[in-house]
C-alpha cells in the first residue's frame, strides 16, 4: 500500500486495470509494438524534461486570475481588485499576492484561446488530443516506463492520492485516464483510487522469495511465448523483468509523502487555508470545495517529486472547482477566488519556490488553464458565466522565458487584441518540451495521426 502523510488503507473499488499484477507480473497488455516503445525509453527523442499540468477544472476567470482590467467598467473589472506585480506595469487579481512577488519567474498568456464555452476537459483531454490525456501521447513516444528508473512515465493525481477522505473527481465532463486509440498501456498511472495497484507497488515479500517467483514466472513465460511465437528476453520478456525493477527499486517511495521533511509538506499544505466550516452550506459544491482546499498543495508536492525522479508527464486536477455562475452549486466570483484562488496562490507559489530551489527549473515545467474562460459582463449575482473567446494560461520553467506577458487581451477582457494562441498552439509548446519535434518527424513507427498532433500548432512565440 502507498503511504502518504494523511492516508491510510484505501477500498478495495477497483477503478481500472491494475498497472502491476504481482500474480503474472505484466504490464497488461504490452505486445511486441509496445516493447519497442519502452526501447525508448533511451531514444534522441526524448528530453530530460518533464510537464506537470494543472488543469484548472470549472473555467477560470482570466479577470480575477492575471488580466484585471481595472480601467474597464465596474461590471467588467475584477471583483477582487488588482495586485502589482514583480514585472513593471503588470497587476494580477487581488487573490494572488503569493504569485505577484513571483511573477518573473513564470509567463503569463493573455490571448488564449480553447475555442468554446462547454465544460469538458479540452485542453489535456480533446480532439486536439486525439481524446487521449496529453501524457498518453508522450507515453506513446517515452513508453510506459521510465528503463533507467523504472518510473511511470505518465501518471494523474488526484485528491485521493493524498487524502483517504477526499471524494472521486467528477467524470461527467471527461475521462483524464483516457488514452485514445493508444490502449491501455500508455493510461496515465492513478494511485490513490484503492486499487490494487497500490500493493502491487510495495515489495512485501521477502528477497528470497521474489527470486524464486522470477524463476518460476520465467519458465512458466518461456513456455507461453513458445506457443504464441514471441520472443522472451534472457529467458524473461523485458516487460515482466521491468515490473520487478517497478518493485525492487522502490518506486512507491515517489508516491509517500511521509519521505518529504515535515516543514516542506506544511508549506505546500493549503488545508489551512479553507476549513470546511468556513465554507457556506448554500452551495452544492461544498464538499469539492474543500476537497480542493484540502489536498491541491499536497497534489502538487507529490507531482514534484514524480517528475524529480523521472516521470514525464503529471496530470493534476481537483474537483471542478472553478465555476463561479453564482447559482446553488457554485460561489460568486468573490468568495468563489477566496475558496479556489487562495489555494491556488498557494500551492503554485510554493511549487515554483521549492523547484528553483532545487535548481530545475530547467527541468520541470508546469501548465495551468482551464477548459475555457469567464465572461467579461459580471452577473446580476456576482459571478461570470461561461466564455470561450478568451481564457487564462500560465506557464512556468521547463528552460523556456520567463518574466513576461505573452499577447493582448481586448479592452473588455472577451476576446484577444494580439494574435489568437489556441490549444493545438499549447500543445506544441508542451511536446517541444519534452520531445525533438525534428527527430520526431524523420522517426518510423510512430501512429498515423501522432506527428500531426505534435506539429499542428506553433510553440508560443516569445517563449521558446
Amino acid at each position: 500500500m502507498l503511504t502518504f502523510s494523511d492516508h491510510s488503507q484505501g477500498s478495495s473499488r477497483l477503478q481500472r486495470r491494475d498497472f502491476l499484477r504481482i500474480g503474472g507480473l505484466g504490464l497488461g497488455g504490452l505486445g511486441l509494438s509496445d516493447l519497442m516503445a519502452l526501447k525508448a525509453s533511451n531514444s534522441p527523442l526524448l528530453k530530460d524534461k518533464s510537464v506537470i499540468f494543472l488543469f484548472m477544472h470549472g473555467g477560470p476567470s482570466q479577470f480575477e486570475t492575471f488580466d484585471p482590467k481595472m480601467d474597464a467598467p465596474s461590471e467588467i473589472r475584477s471583483v477582487t481588485g488588482e495586485i502589482k506585480t514583480k514585472l513593471p506595469g503588470v497587476t494580477f487579481g487581488g487573490t494572488f499576492e503569493r504569485l505577484a512577488k513571483l511573477a518573473d519567474k513564470f509567463s503569463i498568456v493573455r490571448s488564449f484561446v480553447t475555442g468554446d464555452s462547454v465544460h469538458d476537459i479540452k485542453t489535456i483531454v480533446g480532439k486536439d488530443t486525439m481524446k487521449a490525456n496529453l501524457g498518453s501521447l508522450y507515453s506513446r513516444i517515452a513508453g510506459p516506463l521510465r528503463k533507467s528508473s523504472a518510473m511511470p512515465t505518465n501518471v494523474a493525481l488526484f485528491p485521493q492520492a493524498v487524502s483517504f477522505t477526499a471524494g472521486p473527481v467528477i467524470k461527467q465532463f471527461g475521462d483524464f485516464t483516457s488514452s485514445g486509440e493508444f490502449g491501455s498501456t500508455y493510461q496515465p498511472f492513478v494511485p490513490g483510487v484503492g486499487s490494487g495497484a497500490q500493493a502491487d507497488m510495495t515489495l512485501s515479500m521477502p528477497q528470497s522469495r521474489l527470486d524464486d517467483r522470477r524463476g518460476l514466472l520465467a519458465s512458466l513465460d518461456q513456455w507461453q511465448h513458445r506457443l504464441d511465437g514471441s520472443q522472451a528476453l534472457g529467458g524473461m520478456p523485458e516487460f515482466q523483468s521491468l515490473a520487478f525493477d517497478v518493485l525492487r527499486r522502490g518506486v512507491s517511495d515517489a508516491f509517500d509523502l511521509s519521505k518529504e521533511d515535515p516543514r516542506l509538506i506544511a508549506r505546500y499544505d493549503t488545508a489551512p487555508l479553507l476549513p470546511k466550516d468556513r465554507i457556506s452550506t448554500q452551495w452544492n459544491n461544498r464538499e469539492h470545495y474543500a476537497d480542493n482546499a484540502a489536498t491541491l498543495g499536497k497534489l502538487l508536492l507529490m507531482a514534484r517529486r514524480l517528475c524529480e525522479r523521472g516521470c514525464g508527464f503529471v496530470t493534476v486536477t481537483t474537483s471542478f472547482v472553478w465555476d463561479m455562475h453564482a447559482d446553488n452549486n457554485n460561489a460568486p466570483c468573490r468568495t468563489g477566488m477566496d475558496y479556489v484562488g487562495r489555494p491556488f496562490d498557494h500551492a503554485v507559489s510554493a511549487l515554483i519556490e521549492d523547484i528553483e530551489s532545487r535548481g530545475l527549473s530547467e527541468k520541470i515545467m508546469l501548465v495551468c488553464c482551464g477548459e475555457m474562460g469567464r465572461s467579461p459582463r459580471i452577473n446580476v449575482k456576482g459571478g461570470r458565466d461561461h466564455w470561450g473567446g478568451l481564457a487564462p494560461l500560465m506557464i512556468y520553467g521547463g528552460g523556456l522565458k520567463m518574466g513576461q506577458v505573452i499577447g493582448q487581451s481586448a479592452r473588455h477582457g472577451g476576446e484577444p487584441a494580439s494574435e489568437p494562441i489556441t490549444i493545438p498552439d499549447l500543445i506544441a509548446t508542451i511536446m517541444h518540451t519534452l520531445v525533438d519535434l525534428g527527430e520526431a518527424r524523420v522517426t518510423d513507427g510512430l501512429p498515423p495521426g501522432l506527428l500531426n498532433v505534435l506539429t499542428r500548432g506553433q510553440p508560443i512565440r516569445g517563449l521558446v
